[in-house]
């Protein structure tokens, strides 16, 4: 049986290390795209969006719905990107646990 002290300090350390990773990914950024470049999106793994670029051939004031579509699906894009990014970051952290997958931490 495991000491109950080294459990703790192995929680304490994998805890320390969460923090780092969430602070690198508070750094870090993805650019989502749509309609073959025309829409980019950059945003925080976080998803927080920081840009949008909008290619200015697609300003027509009869397809703003597919504007609207394309920023849409570049966001989705572009959040999707973060989501992998970030579970591969903190799989660095938790890998040696054998936490069930898709267990998100902190509970």
């Amino acid at each position: 049986m495991t000491n109950i002290g080294q459990l703790m300090k192995q929680a304490q350390q994998m805890q320390k290390k969460m923090q780092e990773v969430q602070a690198k990914l508070d750094n870090m950024s993805v650019e989502g795209t749509a309609g073959g470049g025309m829409i980019n999106v950059v945003m925080t793994c976080k998803g927080e969006v920081k840009k949008i670029t909008i290619d200015p051939n697609l300003v027509d004031k009869d397809e703003i719905e597919m504007l609207e579509d394309l920023i849409t699906a570049a966001l989705n894009d572009a959040k999707g990107k973060a989501q992998t990014l970030m579970d591969k970051e903190m799989a660095g952290v938790t890998g040696g646990m054998g936490l069930p997958s898709g267990m998100k931490l902190p509970f």
